[in-house]
Order: structure tokens, then sequence, then C-alpha cells
């Protein structure tokens, strides 16, 4: 095929793989290396396999498109790379005769729709948590800081010192409360943007889990050390990463392996607007996953799975990540939970 050819294809926001005769790999463009998370330098030449190790189904409608001469189209292909185990995809290949002849096959996800809208419903939900979690600190702080004063001047009449522990125990109650509402009225500070490597932020998120929990953690790195230099609020997006390694640690009660896994994205479309590239951040834990009744509203504030958690890590993830323009989404099975947090290059 021409470069001109090739570059064309190049700016289509459809995934194309083209297949020479002996079915390795002659080209793919950019929106097929951002969906399958595949480098087309490191593929051409190499069977098609190599991308989706478990494509029987595949080849076959290939076999099919290549027998009758003609296209065939497949609109419920179910397959899977090494990086997405579980793709559903509209599928199509078509036989070329140009130098040579070629199989040129296009990839559409299926759920393009389905996420689109999902992402309008959790930035609506983001904007009520957030409303919701500020009026609620107001309304507990005021009072909290008078039962504080209280238990004080209380604490000055009591004779015994038994007693005392009782008022220190209402002292200390009161200022993990408070501590706790900072935490709900920290997003509505404003963003102090400045330029950040996103391998920072998870090296600085990888040591305090590990000091918080030294026994029994493995945290794996996995990272693309190639990516660009990022906007963002520091200290905001340590917090939300933080957040989700907690959560994962909380679910697999502090003995497990979390993988943190940097790459590109190519072509996304994040809150409504479409971004050539974005850096897809993923925490990946081994832990029994969460349950079905939780995964609809996960993101909800105070919606725990566990009895000692509070409901708001991931509300304030998902808030943190939302002030950045990106997105934060989810996979969960039992052995296998997945958090990908996409955030946007300008």
């Amino acid at each position: 095929m021409t470069d001109y050819s090739l570059l064309t294809l190049d700016h289509l926001t459809t995934a194309i793989l083209l297949l020479d005769e002996n079915m390795c790999v002659a080209y793919l463009n950019h929106a097929a290396e951002g969906m399958f998370d595949v480098s087309g330098k490191n593929l051409r030449g190499h069977p098609v396999m190599q991308v989706f190790p478990n494509s029987a189904h595949l080849m076959s409608a290939v076999q099919n498109a290549a027998s009758s001469n003609a296209k065939y189209i497949e609109h419920d292909l179910r397959i899977g790379t090494y990086a997405h185990p579980k793709l559903h995809l509209h599928f199509s290949a078509t036989p070329l005769q140009l130098d040579q002849r070629y199989m040129l096959l296009e990839f559409h996800p299926m759920d393009t729709p389905l996420k689109l809208a999902r992402e309008e419903q959790m930035l609506d939900q983001t904007q009520a948590n957030r409303l919701l979690l500020r009026n609620l600190a107001h309304e507990i702080k005021n009072p909290l800081g008078g039962i504080r004063g209280a238990a004080q001047l209380l604490e000055q009449e009591l004779e015994r010192p038994a007693l005392r522990e009782y008022t220190q125990v209402i002292v200390q109650e009161a200022d993990r409360l408070r501590s706790l509402l900072e935490k709900l009225l920290t997003p509505q500070h404003a963003a102090q943007r400045s330029e950040l490597n996103i391998h920072e932020v998870l090296e600085r998120v990888r040591s305090v889990a590990l000091a918080e929990v030294p026994e029994g953690l493995d945290i794996q790195r996995d990272y693309d050390t190639s990516l660009p230099s990022l906007l963002g609020d520091k200290e905001q997006l340590i917090q939300a990463m933080l957040n989700i390694v907690r959560n994962a640690v909380q679910a697999m009660e502090r003995k497990g392996t979390i993988t943190l896994r940097t790459r590109i994205a190519r072509q996304v479309t994040l809150a409504k607007r479409r971004f050539r590239l974005a850096i897809m951040v993923q925490v990946i834990d081994n832990g029994p996953g969460i349950p079905p009744e939780l995964q609809d509203k996960i993101f909800y504030p105070l919606v725990s799975g566990h009895a000692d958690g509070h409901g708001l890590g991931l509300t304030l993830a998902q808030d943190f990540i939302s002030q950045h323009q990106g997105t934060i989404e989810f996979e969960s099975e039992p052995g296998h939970t997945c958090f990908t947090v996409l955030l946007p290059l300008s």
C-alpha cells in the first residue's frame, strides 16, 4: 500500500488491521494500537495470533471472507488480547487486491454508546456527590466543635482521673471526625496544576502503601517509562491513586499482590471531549473482587463493602480524577479487579 493510504488510515478512529497472505500483520493504525494496547512496530510481520491469543472465532470469520472473496461482518465478536482479555466488538473482514492480496480487518467497540452514557452519568453523579459531601461536612463541623469544647470543659471539672479517660475518648473521636470532614471539603480547594511525571505519583503511593502494610503485601510495577509529562495537581493525584490502592488492600485483607501499570491510550473520549493521547493507569489486585450488589454504586459516598470502611475513598478519587477531565472505571471478578484511570494529555 502507498504511504498516503497508510497516512489516511492512521487518522481514522476505527481500529484497522491489515493482514498479508500468510495471516501476518502487515499494518495496524493508531486506533488499533490504542484499542488492543500493542505496538505496530513490534507486530508487523508477526502472525495475527500474537495479537489475539484466543482468536478461533476471529480466524473463522477471516476464513469465511477469504473463501467467499467478499466482506464478512460479525456483529458480536468476543475476543481478547494479553492486555485486554475481554473485548466485545463489531467486526468486519474485507479481502483486498492491491500490490498483493490482503485482508482488511475493522473493529468497532460495541459498548461505545454505553460508555459515553455511563461517563455522562458519572459526571452528574460526581457533581451530586460533591454537593452532598460539602453540605454534610458543613452541617456537622460546627456542632462537632461544640461537642469537643464541652468535653474539654467537663474534663477540667472531673476529680477522678479514671473518668477523664472517657472525656479523652470524646475529644479523640471528635478530632477523628473533624479530620474526616476536612477530607470531605478538600475537593473544593482549587487545584494547583504543574507539570509532573505520573510515575513519581505512583512511586509515592507505593511507598506509603507498603509502609502502612509492611508484611503480606506485594506491589509490582509495570511502567511504560516513555510516557510524557502530565499537567495536573500532584497532591490530588497522589490522594486519588492512594485511595484506589487502599481500597484494593482492604479487599485483599492486607495480603496479596497489586500491580501498578501505565500505558499510553490513543484517540479517547473523556468528558465529552476527544483527546489524541491520554495516560492510562491501572491498579490491578488479585483479591476476591467487588461484590455484584455493590458494583453499580461503588463510587457513591458512604457505600463500603468493609465493616471498618467509611465509603469515601473511591468517591474522593472519582472527584479528583474528574477535576483533571479524566475518568475512572473498573472491571471485577473473583481473583482479578482492575481500576483504570484515564488522564488526558493536552
